[in-house]
């Protein structure tokens, strides 16, 4: 794992130690810096002029709504565990892509069950993701893509592509390894390069010479990894 910077955003200094203990507990040496802000005005500020990994977020924070920082991140490269006592907002966190939703009180073993997620390369099967859409920044403001919309992902180095069943392309800052993550679980990895809504594939094809590809609906055809084939196939019955 390489070495993560995160963030804690939580005005209460108990739970906040708490945090800052078991994070550092678990991350060990693998945690390059761990910082803790008690505002929201000052959380979004270290967010815009810093890097990190991942923010330990709060929903209430002095009487203010933590879903205003949520909902300004959510496009950002970086994963979002929410830590709160408003359990009842546990559906809409994960409609923006939260990572995880942990109920405050916690223990250190359920904190640390959300921190092993971000090490999974595929979306939990016991917490099932509600993802309604994604977020992109274009000319620098946010716009919402519908998770409906979406056909297929294609890896862009650091950043990905998100191919919509209208025939757009847009840009999301969250790598492949951390969209397969929070997508539905419908949403399969195929290949090293792509993620697709698998409602959308066809057919499965294999090929001459040992290659395999889905066809999608929109007549698109899409490389499938070799080790993958077989698994997928069986699932989908297709």
């Amino acid at each position: 794992m390489e070495k993560l910077n995160i963030l804690i955003i939580e005005d209460e200094q108990v739970i906040a130690n708490r945090l800052l203990r078991m994070t550092k507990h678990f991350f060990g040496q693998t945690l390059e810096s761990i910082h803790h802000i008690d505002a929201l005005s000052e959380g979004m500020t270290f967010i815009e002029n810093h890097n990190i990994d991942l923010l330990l977020l709060d929903l209430n924070l002095n009487g203010e709504d933590g879903f205003n920082v949520l909902k300004h991140v959510v496009g950002h490269s970086f994963h979002t565990i929410i830590v709160s006592a408003y359990k009842d907002k546990a559906i809409l966190a994960f409609e923006y892509g939260v990572l995880d939703f942990v109920p405050k009180p916690f223990n250190e073993s359920r904190l640390h069950q959300a921190f092993d997620r971000i090490n999974q390369v595929t979306s939990s099967t016991e917490v099932e993701t509600s993802l309604k859409f994604l977020s992109v920044f274009k000319r620098g403001r946010q716009h919402l893509i519908e998770i409906g919309q979406l056909q297929y992902v294609k890896g862009a180095r650091v950043y990905t592509e998100l191919y919509l069943k209208n025939g757009a392309k847009e840009v999301h800052n969250k790598s492949l390894d951390a969209l397969v993550q929070v997508l539905p679980n419908h949403y399969e990895r195929i290949h090293k390069s792509y993620i697709v809504d698998m409602h959308e594939v066809n057919q499965f094809i294999a090929e001459s010479g040992g290659k395999y590809a889905v066809l999608l609906t929109s007549g698109e055809q899409l490389p499938v990894s070799r080790s993958r084939y077989k698994q997928l196939k069986l699932k989908w019955l297709i």
